[in-house]
């Protein structure tokens, strides 16, 4: 892939392959000299981030590694590194990961000079306001794959373990000051990452188009993020070695956490408490989801779904898009049902209680009652279309 590109939106990225190069001066940039390298313990021992770890050695950039970070960060990962940071005297995150590493080191540097705990920044009404913006060290994110997007947005997922839910930390300087984004970094990805991570991408763009309101600017964002993923998931999943296709997998990434700011659904609400609960890969499960929400929702979104499937190269019509979805579920081994995926129905009824309180139900196009949600939840379990 030759294509190198410098955006600004929503923060300073440099895009292309080889760009991780351009690290140590992207840290100068954002005026961090010792930082800490924050990752989840499945990537720090893995090639990539020795490379990266080399090229910050070779500049004489001092840094420490910590992986300390479960799939579904809890607030014990995020308090242990923060004691790393402090013990370490480091001055900023290197956020390098997937959105484990992502959002654990966003909030690890946004939790840094705080004095309160992290559940008080959770992302409810003005709550951010309680933040000492001078206690928030600077972050450059640094992707390694391409689905959450969390490297250009201003909030952190990190599960609740005391309730075992998922909450949203957020603050607008939790945004990276400096994202590298070479999508040479993806190509070690296993294949069930790969493929998750994707859908996780294509679930961001897809639900914040379908979210209510206006908001034509996410709207555009969203679907050619879309068509995105339609196109090169596929190729990525049969050519791990396809940096153009990679690159443009990373871009949709970044494209659905940049319109999601729109809202996102039910997808993410039945996700986010089966994943919290089952310790479930997100990606995979908002891909498990996908469908069945799709269908619920039908009424309310067809005609933009028919619009959106046109875009796509598809047939104008809601049937062509779920077809769509549904063959590429079924070509990259996606679960056609949770009873598949390692999920038991014996928390039903807590996963409808927790979906209907999750931040993202609200973006669904229906109102997602108790008894929706659950309706959702028996069809994915059981595989009923």
């Amino acid at each position: 892939m030759t294509t190198k590109a410098n955006w600004n939106y929503p923060t300073s990225v440099r895009f292309g392959a080889g760009r991780i190069a351009e690290l140590p001066e992207a840290l100068k940039a954002a005026g961090i000299s010792k930082p800490l390298l924050v990752t989840d313990a499945g990537l720090a021992n893995l090639p990539v981030t020795a490379r990266v770890v080399q090229i910050l050695k070779d500049a004489g950039i001092p840094v420490e590694v910590f992986s300390d970070v479960k799939p579904n960060p809890i607030a014990a990962n995020v308090n242990a590194g923060i004691e790393v940071l402090r013990k370490g005297r480091h001055d900023g995150v290197i956020a390098f990961g997937g959105g484990s590493g992502l959002d654990t080191g966003k909030v690890i540097a946004f939790m840094a000079g705080q004095t309160r705990p992290v559940w008080d920044f959770e992302d409810i009404g003005d709550w951010w306001t309680r933040a000492d913006p001078k206690g928030i060290f600077p972050i450059v994110a640094v992707p390694t794959t391409a689905g959450t997007g969390s490297e250009v947005g201003r909030a952190g997922v990190i599960t609740d373990e005391r309730t075992h839910t998922k909450k949203v930390i957020f603050h607008p300087l939790m945004m990276p000051k400096i994202v590298i984004a070479d999508p040479e970094l993806t190509v070690g990805m296993p294949a069930f990452i790969t493929v998750g991570t994707g859908f996780d991408a294509l679930a961001h763009c897809l639900e914040a188009y379908c979210a209510p309101g206006y908001h034509p600017l996410a709207d555009g964002i969203a679907v050619e993020g879309i068509r995105l993923v339609l196109e090169n998931l596929p190729k990525v999943a049969a050519n791990p070695n396809d940096i153009e296709a990679r690159g443009h997998m990373m871009s949709a990434a970044a494209m659905g956490a940049a319109a999601f700011q729109k809202g996102l659904g039910a997808i993410h609400a039945l996700s986010h408490p089966v994943g919290a609960l089952f310790d479930t890969h997100h990606g995979m499960t908002n891909a498990v989801f996908m469908p069945y929400v799709l269908i619920a929702n039908r009424e309310a979104i067809e005609a933009r779904i028919a619009r959106l499937a046109a875009y796509c190269g598809l047939p104008p019509s809601f049937e062509a898009f779920l077809n769509a979805v549904l063959a590429l579920r079924q070509r990259l081994d996606v679960p056609h049902a949770l009873k598949d995926f390692g999920v038991t129905s014996d928390k039903r009824d807590v996963i409808g209680d927790m979906a209907i309180v999750d931040p993202t139900a609200g973006g669904n196009p229906v109102t997602l009652t108790r008894e929706l949600a659950l309706a959702m939840f028996d069809k994915a379990y059981e595989g009923r279309l």
